[in-house]
């Protein structure tokens, strides 16, 4: 049967971190649309800087742009068993838009969704936010106070440089916050209505939040 993995939750909410590990065990791409409209961005064409500025407010690109790239990516080989699909939807629309998409490439074959919603306290968000770390070329996410490399600056796994994305402050933060609760909440009931959502303190530490996911999948 084919697996395929919804994760929501805020930003900082610990997705990436939780995915990744959780793709590792399971053997089932990760699927990061906010890697994907970076990659497009690089590309530089027309969709891609419009999604540019949208990214650069902290407000949700248009369903049309994410929609067309997710459908692309899900049809390459690597899907072929199911995936973990991390930053979408992230609205109703794109939520409707998805199970389109879903319907287009499952048809005819047997699959298993599940929605994991990690749950976060606003005022940690934040701080998450403002100190989290990137590496410039493997991508690991850090923590300059909650999961801090062990050199400064430097990514553990690759040695690379790490950086801080232009859209990490306080403020583009707050905003990404109110946009994620105008938006992207709604999901929740969305997909409790459809009795495939499961909800995840996403509070305790890395360990502890992975341990409650690989409990609900298996």
């Amino acid at each position: 049967m084919k697996t395929e993995l919804i994760f929501l939750g805020a930003p900082a909410s610990g997705k990436g971190t939780q995915t990744k590990k959780l793709s590792k065990e399971l053997g089932l791409p990760h699927v990061d649309t906010g890697s994907m409209l970076r990659a497009e961005i690089a590309k530089g064409s027309e969709e891609a800087l419009t999604a540019k500025g949208f990214m650069d407010k902290g407000a949700l690109v248009p369903i049309e742009i994410v929609a067309a790239i997710i459908k692309k990516r899900l049809n390459e080989d690597d899907c072929k068993n199911g995936l973990i699909l991390d930053g979408y939807p992230r609205s109703t629309e794109q939520a409707v838009a998805l199970e389109k998409v879903f319907s287009e490439i499952n048809e005819n074959v047997e699959f298993s969704l599940k929605v994991i919603n990690i749950d976060v306290n606003e005022d940690l968000l934040i701080e998450r936010i403002v100190t989290r770390r990137l590496c410039k070329d493997c991508g690991k996410i850090f923590n300059t106070k909650y999961m801090a490399p062990k050199k400064d600056g430097i990514c553990d796994d690759c040695g690379s440089e790490l950086y801080q994305r232009q859209d990490d402050t306080e403020e583009i933060a707050k905003n990404r916050l109110t946009t994620y609760k105008e938006s992207t909440q709604p999901l929740i009931k969305f997909y409790s209505d459809k009795n495939l959502l499961f909800n995840v303190d996403g509070n305790k530490s890395v360990d502890e939040i992975y341990n409650s996911i690989i409990s609900i999948i298996k």
